[in-house]
């Protein structure tokens, strides 16, 4: 097989090369804009230590439950997209509906019970059913053959029924999640000026007595935390801190 003829599922595509960008990027957006600036950035990631750069991304998934749910929809569906055209649709050809059904069923079932026990019921069932439909677009496009099992490629016959309509219909939806959707889901969350971390409000030794302040909360040291001075723009140590009841450090973009 050639590498024109291989599908767009398996050797990626638009959705494919966003969704990474999205995981890497924006959380840099996410440190830029509520702190202040690149410099602050900087500051704050030394702080934190790099080595704790996904607690970026996982504070802002679990502030914001849209972005945590189009992102679970949008991985499930792509991953199982992905697998099927790698191979996955050719070994299971002979497999019975039902065993593939409830087999398509296991990663949104997951996803819904993490998004749900985190945002509530409704966000995990919303997270349950739709991945689960656009994997059963994919299970349609090559059990109708409209993709080719061997390769994963698209076949050029025009939709004879409504399962192949629906099929079609589910991965462009799939795309517009991936490539339009999501990205301006994680762009809003990345600049709504809401800490991806807690908020907290400690003592501040100033050099001239000490000070009440509000402090991005970067790390956890003793007694206190390492934090991000909201009103002095620097990163400062903290006791006796209190959580805020504000999580909000800057205006969104």
């Amino acid at each position: 097989m050639s590498n024109k003829e291989r599908s767009v599922d398996l050797k990626g595509g638009p959705g494919h090369i966003v969704l990474p960008a999205v995981v890497f990027a924006v959380p840099v957006l996410k440190l830029t804009w509520p702190l202040g600036g690149g410099g602050a950035a900087s500051e704050a990631l030394v702080a934190m230590e790099p080595a704790n750069w996904p607690d970026v991304l996982i504070g802002m998934l679990l502030d914001d439950a849209l972005l945590a749910s189009a992102l679970a929809v949008a991985m499930s569906r792509m991953s199982y997209a992905y697998f099927a055209a790698k191979g996955g649709a050719r070994v299971h050809a002979g497999t019975p509906t039902a065993h593939v059904l409830l087999q398509a069923a296991v990663v949104p079932f997951t996803f819904a019970l993490v998004v749900g026990a985190f945002h509530g019921l409704w966000w995990g069932v919303a997270v349950g059913l739709v991945p689960y439909a656009l994997r059963l677009g994919v299970i349609v496009e090559y059990r109708t053959g409209r993709r080719e099992r061997d390769s994963g490629r698209r076949s050029r016959t025009s939709p004879s029924g409504w399962l192949e309509r629906a099929a079609d219909t589910a991965a462009v939806a799939a795309l517009l999640l991936a490539v339009v959707v999501l990205p301006v889901i994680a762009l809003v969350a990345a600049a709504n000026g809401r800490s991806w971390t807690g908020v907290v409000e400690c003592d501040v030794n100033t050099g001239h007595g000490t000070e009440r302040a509000r402090l991005v909360e970067l790390g956890r040291k003793g007694k206190g935390v390492v934090g991000w001075d909201i009103a002095q723009d620097e990163v400062v140590n903290g006791l006796n801190c209190a959580v805020s009841g504000n999580n909000t450090v800057r205006t969104p973009l």
